[in-house]
């Protein structure tokens, strides 16, 4: 993806707002879970969930670097488009309900003690556990949770908000009974996208503007409040005893440590220079060079810090450089499959990447979502009324990047390239490069705010000169880089889609029309096709998993052939750095990496590390 900010807004949006589904049939009776498509895992008197250690000690501290390329924050306010949100803030905020990681789509009771889906799936009403409480010991009340979602809808982020339009009202029936009603037919997602809501205080809105960012510690009613910080530089997170939920079962095994904090470094290189120095104690490693070259060092090879690789479970999802298609220069399909035609992965992958990553190919990568092959007789259902509509190559095998032979020499793409160019109107005149009929010059800048992507991007804008267009890179500062990308100002640029391991309405938002002419979207590319809007309702509506599947792959074969973007790599694997001070339960979350939300303090780790 492109490692940075907007990547920051996925991880947020999973975070703050997670939107699964919940589908058919609905029960109009109170459950202590929602799940999709199936019973749920935990039964109503679960005591923990699987993957946590019950018994995991308090204590300790840990600082990491989180996602990566977020090198800055100036707001506490994690729900609007303005300003850069600290990292760690859903760590002082409550939702109705909390996410069990081990399986695909379901959430159980957190500040919610039950859920009651209406049986046509039109409203569903939870009832709130009275002793929830903010930090400052005021009561949460379902005021609090219709306060919460007005404010979000009316003002909040568009990666917040937009999954909310569906929702019709939320009424307070008594303080501690919520309903929520919803309109229109793609509700399914609709129970569980409130759920998982963030709770915000009414009070303390009312005393201080919601849309505007602030270094003011807002007051959460979570596990965690702001500690110490300095803008850009960190924020601490301290474990509040106090925390109403502690012992709940959603709870139990996590929040261990006393302290959490984030770093913040301008650069990779310097993030690796901190780790080794023991300014850091954890890392996840995401530049290929330095996992294969960056750790021969003297920590690492005492036992001191300590690497460890660990599967990613989760869809791969989509990372590429996509291509902004609200500019006239890439309108035409022809450019877009030229510029992706000119990246030669092999080559890449191989001088580069030291052979770890593997082509991306899919919007769905590594999921069973993915299509393949030819469609089948239920994807031809979805897509033959709209026939005429459609490219070709939707009806085949689906579109998937060329390989070469990693040599460098890929003449055949290039010649190929330069054919699609041409019949696009962008011909050689002399020694000046592509130009059109005008005779505009064919640029191409890549948007990029990390120096360690700007030597990724650097082989294939050379490639792209060698073939007449006028290719360059533009680093940026993150500030800078977030202002651009949400007012779509750039030619191509980095993101990864992180997608849940069951899509639903969050689709809308990354691939949707109407969130490709709203700016601070995830729709980088600006996709608007109709017939993609309608195979994205099918996904939403879907009624079984089966049903998913077929509409999921149908809307793939579509996006990729529409060529929005340059695919990129994915490699499957979570790679981990840390100081051995920690401890871990015995099984992984099979849809999250684990770390460090399951991980604990070891005492006697780290007075052996002192030792040494």
């Amino acid at each position: 993806m492109r490692l940075g900010n907007a990547r920051a807004g996925i991880s947020l949006l999973c975070a703050l707002g997670f939107s699964v589904a919940f589908g058919a049939p609905l029960a109009a009776e109170p459950k202590h879970g929602l799940s999709i498509f199936g019973e749920l895992k935990y039964a109503p008197d679960f005591k923990h969930f699987d993957y946590v250690n019950p018994d995991a000690p308090k204590g300790g501290k840990a600082s990491q670097i989180g996602p990566a390329g977020i090198t800055t924050f100036d707001s506490f306010n994690a729900f609007i488009l303005k300003g850069d949100a600290a990292q760690g803030m859903e760590l002082t905020y409550d939702s109705l309900m909390a996410r069990a990681l081990d399986e695909p789509d379901a959430v159980y009771g957190l500040v919610a003690e039950t859920v009651d889906v209406a049986a046509d799936g039109m409203s569903v009403t939870f009832k709130l556990r009275p002793e929830a409480k903010f930090a400052d010991g005021s009561p949460l009340t379902a005021d609090d949770v219709v306060f919460s979602f007005e404010t979000i809808k009316a003002k909040g982020h568009p990666r917040l908000a937009f999954p909310l339009r569906d929702v019709k009202a939320a009424e307070a029936l008594d303080p501690h009974t919520v309903r929520y009603t919803f309109e229109g037919t793609l509700i399914r997602d609709l129970p569980v996208t409130v759920a998982t809501l963030p709770i915000l205080s009414k009070a303390y809105y009312t005393a201080h503007d919601f849309d505007k960012t602030s270094l003011e510690a807002p007051l959460g009613s979570g596990p965690y409040k702001v500690g110490g910080y300095k803008a850009g530089t960190y924020v601490s997170y301290v474990r509040r005893p106090d925390y109403w939920g502690k012992d709940l079962p959603v709870n139990v095994g996590q929040h261990n440590f006393d302290e959490v904090r984030y770093e913040y470094y301008r650069d990779r290189t310097l993030e690796l220079e901190g780790l080794l120095a023991g300014n850091i104690d954890f890392r996840e490693e995401f530049t290929s060079k330095d996992w294969a070259t960056g750790y021969d060092r003297q920590p690492v090879k005492d036992g001191r810090v300590k690497l460890l690789t660990i599967p990613d479970e989760r869809p791969s999802g989509a990372q590429g450089f996509f291509i902004n298609t609200r500019r006239d220069k890439f309108k035409d399909v022809r450019v877009r499959k030229a510029l992706e035609l000119a990246m030669d992965f092999e080559w890449m992958n191989k001088n580069l990447f030291f052979g770890i990553y593997t082509r991306t190919a899919s919007y769905f990568e590594n999921s069973d979502l993915k299509a393949v092959g030819s469609p089948s007789a239920e994807e031809l259902a979805l897509l033959e009324p709209f026939k005429d509509k459609l490219p070709p190559e939707v009806f085949g095998e689906p579109v998937s990047p060329p390989v070469t032979d990693g040599s460098g020499n890929n003449r055949t793409q290039l010649r190929e390239a330069l054919k699609l160019l041409s019949e696009a109107g962008w011909t050689q005149q002399g020694s000046g490069g592509l130009r059109n009929a005008k005779g505009e010059p064919l640029t191409v800048e890549i948007l990029v705010d990390s120096p360690s992507f700007e030597r990724i991007a650097s082989p294939y804008v050379k490639t792209l000169r060698s073939i007449g267009i006028d290719a360059s890179v533009r680093m940026v500062d993150d500030a800078q880089y977030e202002r651009r990308t949400k007012d779509f100002d750039f030619d191509l640029t980095t993101q990864r889609y992180a997608l849940q391991t069951t899509p639903g309405v969050e689709l809308k938002t990354f691939w949707g029309s109407q969130a490709a002419a709203t700016n601070g979207s995830f729709n980088l590319a600006g996709i608007a096709d109709p017939v993609l809007d309608q195979l994205i309702d099918k996904i939403v509506a879907a009624k079984s998993r089966a049903e998913l599947v077929t509409a999921t792959r149908a809307a793939d074969r579509v996006l990729r052939a529409g060529y929005y973007w340059v695919p990129q790599w994915y490699k499957g694997a979570h790679n981990l750095a840390f100081w051995d001070k920690f401890g871990w339960p015995a099984v992984k979350p099979k849809y999250e990496r684990g770390a460090l939300d399951t991980w604990w303090f070891d005492a006697e780790k780290a007075k052996a590390l002192a030792q040494r």
